[in-house]
């Protein structure tokens, strides 16, 4: 079907209009042979013409100018301008439009502002990334280059073949720690929560810590109801846990001592997770579960910051949280809530 013009279309309904009344006035005049019909008939077409065009001229002043504000709001919303201004009249179809342009106009804003925050978080994120590849790629490099450049005894050879697979285990921890981070955060991966004995997700993360305490003489004491059962995701949360007991060993000095125990209260099940090493300065606990934060005292240490990052991660998504209380000197303690149901 053609579409006609506003203004084409207000000339059809004049001339509609025009043509109609006279031919009323007609028939009446025809049919009463009075004159006088005649002229009354054209005088009130005449009249109605009038006010129709007046109307006409008001209406397309009114429309040009709601078309004129209309694209000047649409240019500062596209450019992120001043926010549209609100209609005084409620009841008109002007002020729906104004309104549901503010409304328009903020969810705009709000999508802007997250673009930007996810912008500069994968700036961060990139960053952070080349920041923790460049030293074990710079270290490869170097023993390479030397194995490349010297003849070296066998001795050596071995010693600079354990650097390589010290860098290349640093480099996999990593890329696997960004992929199970990656995929919790998007989605990717759900986790589902199922009645379980904690004693038997509690078993599985210390199973990973068991030779490194050994090797650093550390003790470590286990404290859990063997029969206590939690709604819990037991592979992940058996993860963050193992997290939580790596970095105790990492930071744990030889022949300290690591303790874990379970409360059970109302509404959640506490697991500490307490240690004897160096402690947390206070200025930085909140900042430890930042994605790659590190201590500048522990850079020495194997890691990468991601492990308590990824832990929170896998107990807030199940309905926990976790907190730190730590003193220098004295060790740390970091608890775990997780839901009982």
């Amino acid at each position: 079907m053609r579409r006609i013009s506003v203004k084409a279309m207000f000339l059809l309904v004049e001339t509609g209009a025009a043509v109609s009344m006279l031919v009323l006035t007609f028939i009446l005049s025809a049919m009463t042979g009075q004159g006088r019909v005649l002229l009354a008939g054209v005088l009130l077409t005449v009249c109605a013409l009038a006010w129709l065009f007046l109307l006409t001229v008001f209406f397309a002043r009114r429309l040009s100018r709601f078309t004129s504000d209309l694209c000047q709001t649409m240019d500062n919303m596209i450019s992120g301008g001043e926010a549209p201004e609100r209609a005084a009249d409620q009841d008109t179809i002007f002020a729906r439009i104004s309104h549901w342009l503010s409304q328009l106009y903020r969810i705009m804003q709000e999508n802007r502002r997250k673009v930007d925050e996810e912008r500069q978080e994968l700036q961060m994120l990139v960053s952070d990334i080349s920041h923790q590849v460049k030293t074990p790629v710079s270290n490869l490099k170097m023993v390479t280059d030397t194995l490349l450049a010297r003849s070296v005894t066998e001795q050596e050879r071995r010693d600079f073949l354990q650097g390589v697979r010290s860098q290349t285990d640093k480099l996999e921890f990593l890329f696997q720690a960004l992929v199970k981070t990656s995929r919790l955060e998007t989605g990717a991966i759900r986790l589902e929560k199922k009645d379980g004995l904690l004693i038997d997700t509690l078993a599985q993360a210390m199973s990973g810590i068991v030779y490194g305490a050994e090797k650093k003489g550390i003790a470590v004491s286990v404290q859990c109801p063997e029969d206590l059962r939690v709604s819990h995701d037991s592979k992940w949360t058996a993860e963050a846990l193992f997290n939580l007991l790596d970095n105790a060993v990492k930071y744990t000095p030889a022949g300290g001592q690591i303790s874990v125990s379970v409360e059970q209260w109302e509404m959640y099940v506490k697991l500490d997770v307490a240690d004897t090493g160096k402690g947390i300065p206070e200025s930085s606990q909140a900042a430890i579960f930042r994605r790659f934060y590190r201590e500048e005292e522990v850079h020495n240490q194997p890691g990468v910051g991601i492990g308590l990052y990824l832990a929170r991660e896998i107990i807030t998504q199940q309905g926990g949280y976790m907190k730190v209380t730590s003193e220098l000197g004295r060790g740390s303690t970091f608890s775990v809530f997780l839901p009982r149901r």
